[in-house]
C-alpha cells in the first residue's frame, strides 16, 4: 500500500501539513474495456477491494452509494463497480491488464509495475489542482515514480500488537489489579506471554497469519522488528538479511514448533480468518490494523493494544500502508478524473475510512473527521501516533507487485517443521534483483 520508496525512510508527516496532535481520527473491480453506448454515454469500469469482514459491511455497498451520486451529477457517464476481496483483487487485475481489458480505474494494492510499462495517466492528467494538492505530502510521494505520480492514496494504516485482556489476566500474564495498559518490549517477553497462555488451555496463544491473503504484511511487521525490512537504507531489496534470516528462524524455532501459533498451519492461515479467531475469544494476541477495533468490539472483546515487541527490546519503525488508486490509459482520462476528483471530495473520503476505521490519506478528509467525531476516537489516534516512524512496501519499485505475491505463496514454508528460512527467503531475494536490478 516511486522515485524514492518510503520503505527505506520514516514517513514524516508534518511535511503535510497536518497536526499529529489530533486527538480524535476515524478512518475511515473489473471488467471489459471501457464502452460507449450508441447514445454517447460513457461507461467507467471499476475494480476495487472489499475492506469488509462480512456481507453485511462489504465494500460493495459504499462504492455503489459512490458510483449512484456521481452518476446523478455526471449525466452521460455511467460508472460499473466490481468488488472482490483482497486475496483475489491484485490478481484479476493483473489478468485484466495481460487480457488487454484493463479497467478504467483499480483501487488495488500496487501500482508501480504499471506504471512503469507506461500503462497509467499520471495524476496531473487527472485531477484538479486541489485534489491533487491534498493528499498528504507523504503519501502523495510514495505514488511517485521517477518524480511522477502515477499512485493515487485511498486509505493508509499502521500495525499495532493487539491481545485479549481476558485471556492474558486468566493466564497470569496480567495482573488482576494491574493499572494501564501491557507493554511488552522484546520477543523474550511476547515468548513467555505465549508459553502461559498455551499453558492456560488458550487455542492460539499468538496468530501469525502467513496465509495468501497479506503473508506480505506479517512478513514486513516481523521483519522491521528483526531491525530487517524488505529494503536496505540505499533502498535496494534486502529480503535474505542475516536479520530477516534470523528473524524467520526464530519464528520456526520459538513460536511455531513449541505449538504457540495454533492449530492452523501459518502458511494456510489468512488475516481475517486470525481476525475472526480473535473475535471468538480464541487467539491471546496478534497483530492488527483499525478495522479489527470495530469487529471485536462488536463481539464484546476486551482488548488492548502495543506497539510490537522487538528482537532485542529497543524501538524499531512501525509498518505502515497505504493502498492505491489508479486509472488505466483505456481513453477515458476525462471521465476517470471526473470520478476521482468525486472520490476524494472530504465527505467521501470519511464515509469510507469511517466505515472502516482506516486513516484518511487528504488534509482535508482528516479535518472532516475531527470535525464530525471530537475527541471519542482515542484508540484510533494510537495508530495516528504511529505513523511519524512508519516505513511502507517499496511500492514504487516496478517488480514490489511481482515480490509481494513471491511472499504471499512461499513465506509460511520458511516456518514449518524443517523450513529453511535462508533458502526461502534467498530464492525470493533472487527473483526480486533480477527484476530490479540495483
Amino acid at each position: 500500500m516511486k522515485a524514492r520508496t518510503v520503505q527505506a525512510r520514516n514517513l514524516k508527516l508534518a511535511a503535510s501539513g497536518v497536526a499529529l496532535c489530533l486527538t480524535t481520527v476515524t478512518l475511515t473491480g473489473c471488467g471489459a474495456l471501457s464502452a460507449v453506448t450508441g447514445n454517447n454515454e460513457v461507461t467507467l469500469r471499476v475494480v476495487a477491494a472489499d475492506y469488509g469482514d462480512n456481507p453485511e459491511n462489504s465494500s460493495k455497498s459504499y462504492w455503489k452509494g459512490l458510483a449512484t451520486a456521481f452518476e446523478k451529477d455526471h449525466p452521460g457517464i455511467k460508472v460499473q463497480v466490481d468488488v472482490y476481496s483482497w486475496s483475489e483483487v491484485d490478481a484479476k487485475v493483473a489478468a485484466m491488464v495481460k487480457d488487454g481489458k484493463a479497467p478504467d480505474v483499480a483501487q488495488i494494492g500496487a501500482y508501480a509495475d504499471y506504471a512503469a510499462d507506461g500503462k497509467l495517466y499520471s495524476a496531473d492528467e487527472l485531477l484538479s489542482v486541489n485534489t491533487e494538492a491534498d493528499f498528504l505530502a507523504p503519501l502523495a510521494d510514495a505514488g511517485k515514480v521517477k518524480r511522477v505520480q502515477y499512485g493515487m492514496p485511498f486509505v493508509a494504516s499502521t500495525r499495532l500488537m493487539f491481545y485479549n485482556e481476558k485471556l492474558l489476566t486468566d493466564a497470569g500474564v496480567i495482573a488482576k489489579d494491574a493499572k494501564g495498559t501491557w507493554q511488552p518490549k522484546s520477543w523474550a517477553e511476547l515468548e513467555a506471554a505465549a508459553k502461559k497462555l498455551k499453558a492456560a488451555g488458550v487455542p492460539t496463544p499468538f496468530a501469525l497469519p502467513l496465509g495468501r491473503e497479506e503473508a506480505q504484511a506479517e512478513t514486513m511487521q516481523w521483519m522491521l522488528a528483526g531491525g530487517g525490512g524488505y529494503s536496505d537504507n540505499e533502498e535496494a531489496y534486502s529480503i535474505d538479511s542475516a536479520d530477516n534470516v534470523k528473524t524467520f528462524e526464530y519464528l520456526r524455532d520459538k513460536l511455531v514448533a513449541p505449538g504457540l501459533t495454533g492449530p492452523v498451519e501459518p502458511s494456510k492461515l489468512d488475516r481475517q480468518a486470525a481476525f475472526d479467531a480473535f473475535t471468538r475469544g480464541e487467539v491471546g494476541m496478534l497483530n492488527g490494523h483499525p478495522t479489527l477495533l470495530k469487529q471485536a468490539a462488536d463481539k464484546g472483546v476486551k482488548y488492548g493494544m502495543t506497539p510490537m515487541p522487538t528482537a532485542d527490546g529497543t524501538e524499531h519503525s512501525t509498518m505502515g500502508v497505504a493502498d492505491w488508486v489508479m486509472a488505466f490509459k483505456t481513453g477515458h482520462k476525462k471521465e476517470s478524473g471526473q470520478f476521482l476528483d468525486f472520490l476524494y471530495q472530504p465527505a467521501n473520503v470519511t464515509a469510507f475510512t469511517g466505515k472502516y476505521d482506516l486513516l484518511p490519506v487528504t488534509t482535508s478528509g482528516y479535518r472532516e473527521t475531527e470535525a464530525a467525531t471530537g475527541a471519542s476516537s482515542t484508540q484510533l489516534k494510537t495508530f495516528l501516533q504511529a505513523l511519524p516512524n512508519a516505513r511502507l512496501y517499496p511500492v514504487g519499485k516496478k517488480s514490489w507487485a511481482g515480490v509481494s505475491e513471491d511472499v504471499k505463496q512461499n513465506i509460511g514454508k520458511s516456518v514449518q517443521p524443517g523450513g529453511q528460512p535462508a533458502k526461502v527467503l534467498g530464492d525470493i531475494a533472487e527473483a526480486a534483483r533480477k527484476n530490479d536490478p540495483r
